[in-house]
């Protein structure tokens, strides 16, 4: 079974356009790709509230939108077209999903994942950056 791991994007961007895995510069982001490349994974995506599914090496600008600023309306139309999306690069019903992202990125897109972990489910950020960082040197 194919294991796929969805990152979050983060606030903290480089200031001009840059491949998707350099653009988040946040600690939170960096930790989690250091972690996500750790698990050995067949496929890394970028979850983005602007461009949808991200993969690392594709070039775009910085830009200054966030799921957090959104209703619940428009979060789920974003995880509906995240998971169309989604299907383009990935079984949705027989790979295995590792998802790094907070709620207001994963609650509507997990129903349709078949197989999937949340890791940090329920850590604060700071426990995240911990579990993250955890046998990696930051």
């Amino acid at each position: 079974m194919p294991k796929i791991v969805l990152i979050q994007c983060a606030s903290k961007k480089y200031h001009r356009k840059a491949r998707a895995e350099d653009l988040y510069v946040s600690d939170l982001f960096c930790s989690g790709l250091r972690y996500a490349r750790s698990l050995n994974p067949d496929k890394i995506f970028i979850l983005s509230a602007k461009h949808g599914v991200l993969p690392l090496d594709k070039e775009v600008e910085p830009y200054n939108i966030t799921l957090n600023n959104m209703n619940i309306a428009a979060v789920r139309e974003w995880a509906h077209a995240v998971a169309k999306e989604l299907s383009e690069y990935a079984d949705l019903q027989n790979d295995h999903f590792i998802v790094l992202a907070g709620m207001r990125y994963r609650k509507f897109l997990l129903q349709y994942l078949s197989s999937y972990e949340i890791p940090m489910a329920y850590l604060p950020i700071g426990k995240q950056l911990q579990f993250l960082k955890k046998g990696f040197k930051a």
